[in-house]
């Protein structure tokens, strides 16, 4: 466990691999200079099954409600969906989220996840009632935004793929409250070791996480 030369293989989404690994593996990497880090940025649907096979030490996913399965799992954050529009969009003037209602009027842009009938949004638009028209979908949020660009919808997705500075041509508006908060997991297999950099790197990303504790759990 107290090995500090290897590498650590990850499999994780294109969200979390482009927005929210970069800076935790960059600081991993000046702590422990000796240890390489593989990232397999995989489809939602592909990451867990990537584990199951051994492929990766651990997986980092999200999901709405229960934890995943396929190994212990490790929250780490939650976060919220953002829509995002052009600049001259009517949506862009609410100054407010909008509605499902007022979702529902315009084509949308989301995940590939989105456009299975058991996603959480999916799910929200059902419920009220509403039968969304998904125009597009893509595994990576700036390819969702370059669509959105292009006038081919109102796009959804992550808060964390959404950048003041970089996304400065778009609105980001809140998305409706009925959206369910999304929990980024980190899963382990049960028979795995992991090495004291890997629980590390959960700190990196999760500061409230005690790494004692959390190896203790895992024992």
């Amino acid at each position: 466990r107290g090995e500090a030369v290897g590498t650590l293989h990850i499999a994780t989404t294109h969200t979390q691999a482009r927005f929210v690994l970069p800076a935790a593996i960059g600081a991993l990497n000046r702590e422990y200079p000796q240890v390489g880090v593989q990232l397999q940025s995989l489809a939602d649907n592909d990451v867990l099954p990537h584990l199951a096979k051994g492929n990766a030490d651990i997986a980092i996913v999200s999901s709405v409600g229960a934890a995943p399965s396929g190994g212990h799992a490790i929250s780490l954050y939650r976060w919220r969906r953002i829509v995002v529009v052009p600049k001259g969009h009517v949506l862009a003037t609410l100054g407010r989220a909008p509605t499902l209602a007022e979702l529902g009027q315009h084509p949308l842009v989301s995940y590939h996840s989105s456009s299975q009938p058991e996603s959480s949004l999916r799910r929200a638009f059902s419920d009220a009632g509403l039968n969304p028209s998904v125009a597009m979908t893509a595994h990576d949020a700036d390819l969702i935004k370059t669509y959105v660009r292009a006038g081919l919808g109102v796009g959804i997705l992550a808060e964390m793929a959404v950048s003041a500075i970089a996304d400065g041509d778009l609105v980001a508006l809140p998305a409706p409250e009925v959206l369910p908060e999304c929990t980024t997991w980190a899963v382990v297999p049960k028979e795995r070791v992991l090495r004291r950099y890997a629980f590390d790197l959960f700190q990196h990303l999760a500061a409230q996480i005690d790494r004692h504790d959390l190896q203790r759990v895992l024992a």
